[in-house]
């Protein structure tokens, strides 16, 4: 049977909504992963004993259950615990950073760890406070290691957006799915589904490869 792409092209629109509404929810994703991975992985580093417990808790606990599993506590689960119901894109917003920021915050200790531990004595011996150290000698560094680890992450974060489809987020892979049923042509419009996923990842695992390959050097110690 011949591939009909005709739906497609007559549902331009509508994917391409579905397709902004993906690329929204994974820079949300991406950022908000950042920031609270990594001060999860600092503190796991650098925190007070008394906090790295919870801390380890939390990460193993993230990188032991499902992220359907986390999607679906968060938006059905959460409001009845909490009182608080939080819109289809928001409630897979936090359920995402909080599955992905256990892995940023593995990646960021591991990177962290990886330093040497002369060069945070050098540093203190030329009177360089903690902070500073953490700072000028050990994240620059730390970063430029993390850079391969961060790229599967991104890939990740990116990806795991189709499974926001399940509590019905408007984004690319939902709508493809309302395309497909109403099309009765499943296969042209997931073809040009796996085709929109690969255009968006290349540029971002290719790019981050890029940019290891140059300043790569910068982490060796």
């Amino acid at each position: 049977m011949p591939l009909d792409f005709t739906p497609l092209l007559e549902s331009w629109q509508f994917l391409l909504g579905g397709l902004a509404e993906t690329l929204g929810l994974s820079a949300l994703t991406i950022v908000f992963s950042l920031v609270l991975g990594g001060a999860i992985g600092l503190a796991r580093c650098y925190g007070p004993t008394w906090l790295r417990l919870p801390l380890v808790f939390y990460v193993d606990s993230m990188r032991s259950i499902p992220v359907l599993v986390v999607l679906v506590w968060t938006y059905f689960a959460l409001p009845i615990v909490t009182g608080v119901t939080l819109p289809p894109f928001w409630a897979a917003t936090v359920a995402l950073t909080a599955h992905i920021s256990a892995y940023v915050a593995e990646i960021i200790r591991a990177g962290v760890t990886s330093v040497r531990p002369g060069q945070s004595r050098a540093a203190f011996a030329l009177g360089m406070s903690r902070a500073r150290a953490i700072r000028v000698i050990i994240l620059p560094q730390a970063l430029v290691r993390m850079l391969p680890a961060f790229g599967s992450i991104f890939s990740i974060a990116i990806k795991d957006t189709a499974i926001a489809a399940v509590i019905a987020v408007p984004e690319y892979m939902n709508r493809s799915q309302t395309v497909a049923g109403q099309s009765f042509h499943p296969i042209e419009v997931f073809i040009m589904a796996m085709i929109v996923y690969f255009a968006i990842l290349l540029p971002v695992t290719r790019g981050i490869d890029m940019v290891y390959a140059r300043f790569g050097y910068l982490g060796r110690s």
